[in-house]
């Protein structure tokens, strides 16, 4: 810490580009904390003990509660809300935070969300989903989460730019961070040209496993990979991990995309000694959005 202080003395801009080009930064994210005891279980044990760093929680989820309780009680680890508007599991819906009847273009007749991003991008009203996610960040507040920052399930909040616009103005109101990215915004089969962004807010050095990494070589294989052959500056991992159960088995059926094996080799990976070895290795730091390093770069 005494370290970090020292370095405050310094021009920040000289900093920033001192720190960016001289180091590998690394953030390991997980994702949907909150969906499923085997989710929660695998991410909590990788945040303990392994590798995984930084997560955010899903909110309308049926095990977000006890997720919550677990960042009540490890501060200091780093915990965002993961804003959700879609469920996408067959036999696995999500009810809002907000009574279905504030904001019906965001549900289906029964009062879930619907599966597809396509969905809000077409149908969804702003003021009803502003509505849902404050909501949502609130009651993860009531609880007695701090979060750290905020980022988008499915980056459905990268589908319009009236979203990405309220994204930007959820960070601003609760002042927390958001996970900008216009990489992210492509996996979405949108194209992030038309939209108006803040470039220099943007994290694009950004890797999650696809669907044709899995089949190829597994997650693994992608992982040391991408670990051997990270760039300098900062980059994100974005994991999903859980253990391999019959309880993600149904909630992933008919879904080998992010399904559970997918999410069982990045929680076996992101717990073992070998990921931490490939790390020391390759001279990564890990950082995340509570690290002094990570305020400083985000001009905090």
């Amino acid at each position: 810490m005494a370290f970090t202080f020292a370095f405050l003395n310094y021009d920040k801009e000289y900093l920033t580009r001192f720190t960016m080009k001289a180091k590998k930064y690394l953030m390991i994210h997980a994702d949907d904390a909150g969906l499923a005891w085997s989710e929660n279980l695998a991410t909590q044990q990788g945040m303990l003990t392994g590798s995984i760093n930084s997560t955010s929680l899903m909110v309308p989820c049926p095990w977000f509660y006890e997720m919550a309780q677990f960042a009540v009680k490890y501060p200091s680890l780093d915990f965002g809300i993961h804003l959700t508007l879609t469920g996408e599991w067959k036999t696995y819906p999500f009810r809002p935070i907000t009574p279905v009847n504030q904001i019906p273009s965001l549900v289906d007749k029964n009062g879930y969300f619907l599966p597809k991003r396509e969905y809000i991008r077409d149908y969804a009203v702003l003021e009803e989903v502003r509505l849902e996610l404050k909501n949502q960040i609130e009651f993860a507040i009531s609880l007695g989460m701090k979060p750290s920052h905020l980022d988008s399930h499915m980056y459905t909040l990268g589908v319009r730019q009236d979203l990405l616009d309220l994204y930007q103005e959820l960070g601003e109101t609760y002042k927390l961070p958001i996970i900008l990215s216009k990489t992210l915004i492509s996996y979405t089969g949108e194209s992030s040209t038309k939209f108006n962004l803040p470039h220099e807010k943007c994290f694009e050095s950004l890797f999650m496993a696809s669907m044709k990494e899995f089949e190829k070589v597994g997650n693994t294989a992608f992982y040391d990979n991408t670990l051997s052959n990270l760039p300098d500056g900062l980059s994100i991992i974005l994991i999903h991990p859980a253990l391999e159960s019959e309880e993600m088995n149904q909630i992933t059926i008919d879904h080998p995309n992010f399904g559970a094996k997918w999410r069982s080799q990045d929680a076996a990976y992101f717990s073992s000694e070998a990921c931490k070895l490939k790390l020391k290795e390759n001279n990564i730091e890990l950082i995340n959005f509570k690290s002094p390093i990570m305020l400083i770069l985000l001009g905090a």
